[in-house]
């Protein structure tokens, strides 16, 4: 049994991993993927304390050496379900069940979905999430990007370097990008902005994405612009199926936690973007982290106590 099962190895995963192996437990972090999460999308980190610029899976390394540093266990899963057996919790995977004095979830979210016709069909082959993982694909290219977000016009700068035009669909008339990103993308010749419209369709052929097919929310009128690729993000949604009957969530799918980082379940707490929360940063998933760390040590010492007084 572990005295901590952290499900998750984004910064927030890794963090609270740092911390509590060097309080001396014993900790076991299960990940579905490379650990670094939304960190390995990322082209570039600007607003990390510490670094003026650094690469996110350089980023990510630099935090997967320390969080291993004292002895903690890595397991790759994709988590089915957690239970509490009350002095343990079961965390149950595809093909194993860890148990844990408590648990520490940090599975973050994902890029919502359009949901309209043609994003299923078109995935891999011109529609895509991540600018990082795939604008190299799209050279010389002209490129849509649906979003007002950070993430949306980060990515549409990034994407600059590869397309020959980029163009923002966003459904309001001004972007919610942070100033400085703002400013940058305005100031890019390569970008320009379709305003108050959203992607109704993505068409193509028989092999890739040729277009969109875009309303005008104020008019109704419905235009198709050609694109060889379209990245699309729209909001994001949280990793929390395998909890949802555990009753931690509310109804958008985030987990409800205290600033201690607790849920209703006492010995599990929720820690990054998986969290019902404002800002969703690398800053704030590490502060997160730092707070479970400690308080899993603090939970685990206070059982300890109560049994030596029965």
């Amino acid at each position: 049994m572990y005295d901590v099962i952290i499900i998750g190895a984004g910064p927030a995963g890794m963090t609270a991993a740092l911390y509590a192996s060097r309080s001396n437990l014993s900790v076991l972090m299960i990940e579905r993927g490379a650990p670094g999460g939304q960190m390995n999308n990322t082209a570039e980190v600007e607003n990390y304390p510490g670094y003026e610029s650094i690469l996110g899976p350089e980023l990510a390394f630099k935090m997967y050496e320390g969080a291993i540093k004292f002895g903690v266990e890595n397991a790759y899963g994709i988590v089915q379900n957690i239970t509490d057996q009350g002095e343990f919790k079961e965390v149950v995977t595809e093909d194993k069940t860890y148990q844990g004095k408590t648990v520490i979830i940090a599975t973050g979210c994902v890029h919502r979905k359009l949901g309209v016709k043609g994003e299923e069909e078109f995935a891999g082959r011109g529609v895509s999430y991540c600018a990082v993982c795939d604008g190299a694909f799209f050279r010389n290219k002209r490129l849509i990007v649906v979003g007002g977000g950070d993430s949306a016009v980060e990515e549409a700068i990034y994407l600059t370097q590869f397309a020959s035009e980029v163009t923002i669909v966003h459904r309001r008339d001004e972007l919610r990008a942070q100033k400085i990103i703002q400013d940058r993308a305005f100031a890019n010749e390569k970008i320009s902005f379709i305003w108050d419209s959203v992607v109704e369709e993505i068409k193509g052929n028989e092999m890739v994405v040729t277009g969109v097919q875009i309303r005008n929310v104020k008019t109704d009128e419905v235009t198709e612009e050609a694109a060889g690729g379209v990245f699309i993000y729209v909001g994001l949604d949280p990793l929390t199926e395998p909890f949802k009957a555990s009753g931690i969530t509310n109804d958008a799918g985030w987990i409800l936690t205290n600033d201690q980082m607790e849920t209703s379940i006492p010995g599990v707490y929720a820690v990054g973007d998986v969290r019902e929360k404002g800002l969703r940063q690398i800053t704030t998933a590490v502060g997160d982290g730092s707070i479970a760390g400690q308080q899993v040590f603090d939970f685990i010492e206070t059982q300890k106590d109560a049994q030596l007084t029965k």
